[in-house]
Protein backbone atom coordinates (compact mmCIF):
# COMPACT_ATOMS: atom_id res chain seq x y z
CA UNK A 1 0.00 0.00 0.00
CA UNK A 2 1.39 3.16 -1.16
CA UNK A 3 0.46 6.28 0.91
CA UNK A 4 1.86 9.63 -0.81
CA UNK A 5 0.47 12.50 -2.74
CA UNK A 6 -0.66 11.22 -5.41
CA UNK A 7 -2.27 7.86 -3.98
CA UNK A 8 -4.31 11.04 -2.10
CA UNK A 9 -5.07 13.73 -3.49
CA UNK A 10 -8.54 13.30 -4.93
CA UNK A 11 -10.87 14.94 -2.09
CA UNK A 12 -8.56 16.91 -0.43
CA UNK A 13 -7.77 20.65 -0.66
CA UNK A 14 -4.91 20.15 -3.27
CA UNK A 15 -7.33 18.49 -5.96
CA UNK A 16 -6.92 21.54 -8.16
CA UNK A 17 -4.10 23.25 -6.84
CA UNK A 18 -1.01 22.35 -8.86
CA UNK A 19 -1.17 23.10 -12.50
CA UNK A 20 -3.84 21.04 -14.27
CA UNK A 21 -0.82 20.02 -17.02
CA UNK A 22 1.47 18.69 -14.55
CA UNK A 23 2.01 14.61 -14.69
CA UNK A 24 2.57 14.30 -11.56
CA UNK A 25 3.94 10.39 -11.96
CA UNK A 26 6.28 11.69 -14.96
CA UNK A 27 7.24 14.23 -11.69
CA UNK A 28 8.51 11.70 -9.59
CA UNK A 29 9.94 9.43 -11.85
CA UNK A 30 12.01 12.67 -12.78
CA UNK A 31 13.19 12.38 -9.00
CA UNK A 32 13.93 8.79 -8.45
CA UNK A 33 17.57 8.71 -10.00
CA UNK A 34 20.56 8.28 -8.00
CA UNK A 35 22.43 11.57 -7.29
CA UNK A 36 25.26 9.95 -9.73
CA UNK A 37 22.61 10.35 -12.56
CA UNK A 38 21.98 13.68 -12.05
CA UNK A 39 24.67 14.57 -14.82
CA UNK A 40 23.40 11.67 -17.62
CA UNK A 41 22.64 13.77 -21.16
CA UNK A 42 18.86 13.26 -21.92
CA UNK A 43 18.39 13.80 -26.28
CA UNK A 44 16.94 16.68 -26.38
CA UNK A 45 19.42 18.36 -24.34
CA UNK A 46 21.49 20.89 -26.60
CA UNK A 47 25.11 19.49 -27.95
CA UNK A 48 26.77 22.48 -25.88
CA UNK A 49 24.36 22.30 -22.33
CA UNK A 50 25.94 21.41 -19.74
CA UNK A 51 24.83 20.84 -15.87
CA UNK A 52 27.36 21.90 -13.50
CA UNK A 53 28.33 20.51 -9.94
CA UNK A 54 29.62 22.69 -7.12
CA UNK A 55 30.33 20.91 -3.65
CA UNK A 56 29.45 24.03 -1.70
CA UNK A 57 27.44 27.64 -1.65
CA UNK A 58 31.13 29.27 -2.11
CA UNK A 59 31.73 27.22 -5.01
CA UNK A 60 28.75 27.88 -6.03
CA UNK A 61 28.92 31.42 -5.96
CA UNK A 62 32.36 31.83 -7.16
CA UNK A 63 31.77 29.73 -9.83
CA UNK A 64 28.85 30.91 -11.53
CA UNK A 65 30.33 34.82 -10.63
CA UNK A 66 33.21 33.67 -12.25
CA UNK A 67 30.65 32.56 -15.45
CA UNK A 68 28.92 36.09 -16.30
CA UNK A 69 32.20 37.74 -15.54
CA UNK A 70 34.04 35.35 -18.22
CA UNK A 71 31.19 35.92 -21.17
CA UNK A 72 31.16 39.98 -20.18
CA UNK A 73 35.27 39.92 -20.68
CA UNK A 74 34.37 37.88 -23.71
CA UNK A 75 32.07 40.22 -25.45
CA UNK A 76 34.27 42.92 -24.49
CA UNK A 77 37.27 41.17 -26.25
CA UNK A 78 35.32 40.34 -29.60
CA UNK A 79 34.33 43.81 -29.77
CA UNK A 80 30.37 42.68 -29.28
CA UNK A 81 27.73 44.15 -27.19
CA UNK A 82 26.26 42.10 -24.67
CA UNK A 83 22.63 42.20 -23.53
CA UNK A 84 22.29 39.98 -20.31
CA UNK A 85 18.84 39.02 -18.73
CA UNK A 86 19.42 39.50 -15.25
CA UNK A 87 18.03 37.71 -12.25
CA UNK A 88 16.97 38.74 -8.21
CA UNK A 89 17.70 35.11 -7.30
CA UNK A 90 20.34 33.45 -6.97
CA UNK A 91 22.04 36.76 -6.10
CA UNK A 92 25.79 35.61 -4.57
CA UNK A 93 27.33 35.22 -7.70
CA UNK A 94 27.42 39.23 -8.35
CA UNK A 95 30.02 39.98 -5.42
CA UNK A 96 32.27 37.43 -7.81
CA UNK A 97 31.12 38.96 -11.27
CA UNK A 98 32.19 42.22 -9.85
CA UNK A 99 35.45 41.03 -7.92
CA UNK A 100 36.78 38.73 -11.04
CA UNK A 101 35.64 41.95 -13.58
CA UNK A 102 37.38 44.76 -11.25
CA UNK A 103 40.96 42.12 -11.16
CA UNK A 104 40.26 41.89 -15.22
CA UNK A 105 39.97 45.69 -15.18
CA UNK A 106 36.97 44.91 -17.68
CA UNK A 107 34.48 48.35 -18.46
CA UNK A 108 31.01 47.05 -19.05
CA UNK A 109 29.77 49.97 -21.50
CA UNK A 110 29.09 47.35 -23.77
CA UNK A 111 26.69 45.84 -21.64
CA UNK A 112 23.22 46.30 -21.57
CA UNK A 113 21.21 44.65 -18.99
CA UNK A 114 17.52 43.51 -18.67
CA UNK A 115 16.10 42.81 -15.36
CA UNK A 116 13.94 39.77 -15.92
CA UNK A 117 10.88 40.41 -13.24
CA UNK A 118 9.55 42.77 -10.76
CA UNK A 119 7.29 42.51 -8.11
CA UNK A 120 3.96 44.19 -8.95
CA UNK A 121 0.33 44.66 -8.49
CA UNK A 122 -2.26 43.64 -10.46
CA UNK A 123 -2.08 46.61 -13.21
CA UNK A 124 1.78 46.05 -13.54
CA UNK A 125 2.63 49.15 -11.27
CA UNK A 126 6.08 48.50 -9.40
CA UNK A 127 7.45 49.53 -6.30
CA UNK A 128 9.91 52.49 -6.09
CA UNK A 129 13.40 52.18 -6.95
CA UNK A 130 14.88 52.94 -3.70
CA UNK A 131 12.41 50.42 -1.60
CA UNK A 132 14.63 47.63 -0.53
CA UNK A 133 12.10 45.47 -1.68
CA UNK A 134 12.07 46.27 -5.08
CA UNK A 135 14.63 43.69 -7.48
CA UNK A 136 15.93 46.94 -9.02
CA UNK A 137 17.23 48.18 -5.71
CA UNK A 138 19.01 44.71 -5.12
CA UNK A 139 20.73 44.56 -8.31
CA UNK A 140 22.26 48.75 -7.76
CA UNK A 141 23.64 47.27 -4.41
CA UNK A 142 24.77 43.38 -5.99
CA UNK A 143 25.84 44.39 -9.09
CA UNK A 144 25.93 48.20 -10.86
CA UNK A 145 26.70 49.97 -7.26
CA UNK A 146 29.64 47.70 -6.59
CA UNK A 147 30.81 47.67 -10.24
CA UNK A 148 32.17 51.29 -9.39
CA UNK A 149 33.86 53.49 -12.25
CA UNK A 150 34.11 50.38 -14.40
CA UNK A 151 29.73 49.87 -14.32
CA UNK A 152 27.17 49.38 -17.11
CA UNK A 153 25.53 52.72 -17.96
CA UNK A 154 22.55 54.29 -16.22
CA UNK A 155 20.72 54.39 -19.77
CA UNK A 156 21.82 50.65 -20.61
CA UNK A 157 19.95 49.20 -17.32
CA UNK A 158 16.26 48.36 -17.47
CA UNK A 159 14.17 47.21 -15.28
CA UNK A 160 10.96 45.36 -15.72
CA UNK A 161 8.74 48.31 -14.30
CA UNK A 162 5.21 48.95 -16.41
CA UNK A 163 6.36 51.54 -18.86
CA UNK A 164 10.01 49.97 -19.62
CA UNK A 165 8.81 46.04 -19.63
CA UNK A 166 6.69 46.33 -22.89
CA UNK A 167 10.02 47.82 -24.46
CA UNK A 168 12.01 44.89 -23.73
CA UNK A 169 11.30 43.11 -27.34
CA UNK A 170 12.12 45.99 -29.54
CA UNK A 171 15.34 46.62 -27.37
CA UNK A 172 16.80 43.64 -27.52
CA UNK A 173 16.11 42.78 -31.62
CA UNK A 174 17.84 46.37 -32.21
CA UNK A 175 20.89 45.09 -29.78
CA UNK A 176 20.96 41.94 -31.53
CA UNK A 177 20.66 43.55 -35.59
CA UNK A 178 23.41 45.15 -34.05
CA UNK A 179 25.39 41.65 -33.38
CA UNK A 180 25.03 41.78 -29.75
CA UNK A 181 25.05 38.51 -28.13
CA UNK A 182 21.74 37.81 -25.79
CA UNK A 183 22.74 35.51 -22.40
CA UNK A 184 20.22 34.82 -20.13
CA UNK A 185 20.99 34.08 -16.48
CA UNK A 186 18.22 32.58 -14.35
CA UNK A 187 17.12 30.60 -11.41
CA UNK A 188 14.56 27.81 -11.38
CA UNK A 189 11.61 27.85 -9.25
CA UNK A 190 9.58 25.80 -7.08
CA UNK A 191 6.95 25.44 -9.74
CA UNK A 192 9.56 25.37 -12.63
CA UNK A 193 9.07 28.67 -13.52
CA UNK A 194 11.56 30.98 -15.36
CA UNK A 195 11.47 34.73 -13.96
CA UNK A 196 8.21 34.79 -13.26
CA UNK A 197 6.51 32.94 -16.18
CA UNK A 198 4.57 30.74 -14.13
CA UNK A 199 3.23 26.92 -15.70
CA UNK A 200 -0.26 27.91 -15.13
CA UNK A 201 -0.08 30.23 -18.21
CA UNK A 202 0.26 27.38 -20.75
CA UNK A 203 -3.91 26.77 -20.03
CA UNK A 204 -4.26 30.12 -22.03
CA UNK A 205 -2.22 28.98 -25.40
CA UNK A 206 -3.43 26.34 -27.88
CA UNK A 207 0.07 24.95 -28.89
CA UNK A 208 3.72 25.63 -27.76
CA UNK A 209 4.52 27.67 -30.60
CA UNK A 210 2.08 29.99 -29.33
CA UNK A 211 3.07 30.03 -25.94
CA UNK A 212 6.74 30.47 -27.13
CA UNK A 213 6.20 33.79 -28.96
CA UNK A 214 5.10 35.63 -25.44
CA UNK A 215 7.17 38.30 -24.75
CA UNK A 216 6.26 39.67 -21.47
CA UNK A 217 3.42 40.12 -18.98
CA UNK A 218 2.39 42.41 -16.66
CA UNK A 219 0.63 41.66 -12.85
CA UNK A 220 1.64 38.00 -13.27
CA UNK A 221 -0.60 35.97 -11.56
CA UNK A 222 2.15 34.40 -9.31
CA UNK A 223 1.39 30.55 -7.81
CA UNK A 224 0.27 29.84 -4.43
CA UNK A 225 4.12 28.19 -3.81
CA UNK A 226 5.57 31.06 -5.54
CA UNK A 227 4.54 32.90 -3.14
CA UNK A 228 5.17 30.39 -0.51
CA UNK A 229 9.02 30.07 -2.13
CA UNK A 230 9.58 33.50 -1.77
CA UNK A 231 8.31 33.67 1.86
CA UNK A 232 10.76 31.73 2.67
CA UNK A 233 14.19 32.51 0.29
CA UNK A 234 13.61 36.22 0.68
CA UNK A 235 10.90 37.42 3.24
CA UNK A 236 12.14 35.27 6.32
CA UNK A 237 9.11 33.27 6.37
CA UNK A 238 6.58 36.37 6.27
CA UNK A 239 3.96 35.30 3.48
CA UNK A 240 1.85 38.37 4.45
CA UNK A 241 5.24 40.70 2.71
CA UNK A 242 4.87 39.08 -0.39
CA UNK A 243 2.93 40.30 -3.55
CA UNK A 244 0.77 38.10 -4.98
CA UNK A 245 2.19 39.69 -8.49
CA UNK A 246 4.44 40.21 -10.83
CA UNK A 247 6.15 41.90 -13.95
CA UNK A 248 7.97 39.24 -16.18
CA UNK A 249 9.85 38.18 -19.32
CA UNK A 250 7.85 35.13 -21.44
CA UNK A 251 9.79 32.29 -23.69
CA UNK A 252 9.27 34.65 -26.29
CA UNK A 253 12.61 36.26 -24.82
CA UNK A 254 14.50 33.79 -22.84
CA UNK A 255 14.05 31.35 -25.23
CA UNK A 256 15.93 33.89 -27.59
CA UNK A 257 18.82 33.06 -25.41
CA UNK A 258 22.09 32.63 -27.56
CA UNK A 259 23.89 31.60 -24.30
CA UNK A 260 22.08 30.58 -20.77
CA UNK A 261 23.59 30.52 -17.56
CA UNK A 262 21.66 28.86 -14.58
CA UNK A 263 22.12 28.54 -11.06
CA UNK A 264 20.07 26.38 -8.43
CA UNK A 265 21.10 26.87 -4.72
CA UNK A 266 18.40 26.10 -3.13
CA UNK A 267 19.61 24.17 0.00
CA UNK A 268 18.14 25.57 3.44
CA UNK A 269 19.80 23.46 6.27
CA UNK A 270 19.66 20.54 8.49
CA UNK A 271 19.68 18.62 5.31
CA UNK A 272 16.64 20.13 4.09
CA UNK A 273 16.37 21.72 1.05
CA UNK A 274 13.50 23.20 -1.72
CA UNK A 275 14.99 22.53 -5.09
CA UNK A 276 16.10 19.39 -5.63
CA UNK A 277 12.44 18.64 -7.35
CA UNK A 278 12.95 21.61 -9.58
CA UNK A 279 16.54 20.93 -10.67
CA UNK A 280 15.59 17.15 -11.68
CA UNK A 281 12.36 18.05 -13.62
CA UNK A 282 14.21 20.82 -15.61
CA UNK A 283 16.52 18.01 -16.46
CA UNK A 284 14.74 15.18 -16.72
CA UNK A 285 10.97 16.46 -17.96
CA UNK A 286 11.50 17.03 -21.30
CA UNK A 287 10.18 20.08 -22.91
CA UNK A 288 6.89 21.32 -21.95
CA UNK A 289 5.15 24.48 -21.61
CA UNK A 290 3.65 23.65 -18.64
CA UNK A 291 7.02 22.82 -17.25
CA UNK A 292 9.09 26.29 -18.27
CA UNK A 293 12.57 25.59 -16.86
CA UNK A 294 12.40 22.59 -18.69
CA UNK A 295 13.29 24.61 -22.34
CA UNK A 296 16.65 25.66 -20.62
CA UNK A 297 18.62 22.01 -21.44
CA UNK A 298 17.79 22.63 -25.24
CA UNK A 299 20.10 26.39 -25.23
CA UNK A 300 23.61 26.59 -25.20
CA UNK A 301 25.34 27.01 -21.62
CA UNK A 302 25.65 25.96 -17.89
CA UNK A 303 23.77 25.24 -15.39
CA UNK A 304 25.32 25.19 -11.96
CA UNK A 305 23.79 23.66 -9.46
CA UNK A 306 24.72 22.84 -5.65
CA UNK A 307 25.79 18.60 -5.38
CA UNK A 308 23.57 18.67 -2.63
CA UNK A 309 20.12 19.12 -4.58
CA UNK A 310 20.69 15.59 -6.62
CA UNK A 311 19.62 14.12 -3.42
CA UNK A 312 19.00 11.19 -2.89
CA UNK A 313 15.38 12.77 -2.65
CA UNK A 314 13.93 10.70 0.45
CA UNK A 315 11.66 11.39 3.08
CA UNK A 316 13.48 12.17 6.57
CA UNK A 317 12.32 13.43 9.84
CA UNK A 318 13.97 16.56 11.15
Amino acid sequence: MTIDLRSTLKGSLLENFFPAGWDLDKIEACCSHPPEAILERQPWWHPEFEPVPCETLSDFNTMLGHEIALRIRQAREAGRKLALILPVGPMGMYRWAVYFLKEWRIPCDHVYGFNMDEWSDAQGNTLPPDNPGAFRYAMQEAFYGPLGELTVPENQRHFATRDVLPTYPERIAALKAEGAQLIVIFGIGRVFHIAFWEPHFAAEFASDEEWKRQMYRLGAKLHPLTIEQNAITSFKSRTTLVPAFANTIGPGLFLQADRIIGGADGVLGRGMQWQGMSLWVTLRYGPDRWVPSSWMPTLPGRLFFLKELAGPLVAECN
